[in-house]
C-alpha cells in the first residue's frame, strides 16, 4: 500500500478515480448537488411562506369567529327585542279594536234605545 491511491468514493465509477475524466465527473456531481440544494432551499422557503400564510389565516379565522359569535349574540338580542315589541303592539291593537267594538256597541244600543223610546211614545 505504498502507492498513493485516492480514497474510495462510492459516487465515482470504479477505475476512474485517478483519471482526468473523474474530476469532470466529480465537478458535474457537485454542480448537480448544488442545483438540488438550491431546489431544496427554494422548496423550504415556499414551505415557510405557506406556514406563515396559514398562521395568518388562522389568526384571521379566529378574529372572524369572534366577530361571528358577537353577531350571533346580537341577532339573538334583536330577535328577543322584536318579539317583545311585536307582543306590545299586538295587545295595543287588541285594546284599540276592543274600544272600537265597544264604541260601536254603545252607538248601536243608543240607537236602539232611541228607537224604542220613539216607538213607546
Amino acid at each position: 500500500m505504498a502507492s498513493h491511491e485516492q480514497p474510495y468514493d462510492p459516487y465515482l465509477p470504479s477505475g476512474r478515480s485517478g483519471t482526468p475524466g473523474a474530476t469532470a465527473y466529480h465537478h458535474e456531481g457537485t454542480d448537480r448537488t448544488a442545483a438540488l440544494q438550491a431546489q431544496i432551499d427554494d422548496t423550504v422557503n415556499v414551505m415557510k411562506q405557506n406556514i406563515k400564510r396559514t398562521a395568518e389565516r388562522g389568526e384571521n379565522a379566529d378574529a372572524l369567529q369572534v366577530r361571528t359569535d358577537d353577531l350571533n349574540e346580537r341577532s339573538k338580542d334583536w330577535k328577543r327585542t322584536t318579539n317583545r315589541v311585536r307582543k306590545v303592539f299586538f295587545w295595543k291593537n287588541v285594546k284599540m279594536w276592543a274600544w272600537i267594538i265597544g264604541a260601536i256597541i254603545v252607538i248601536i244600543i243608543a240607537i236602539a234605545l232611541s228607537k224604542l223610546a220613539l216607538l213607546s211614545v
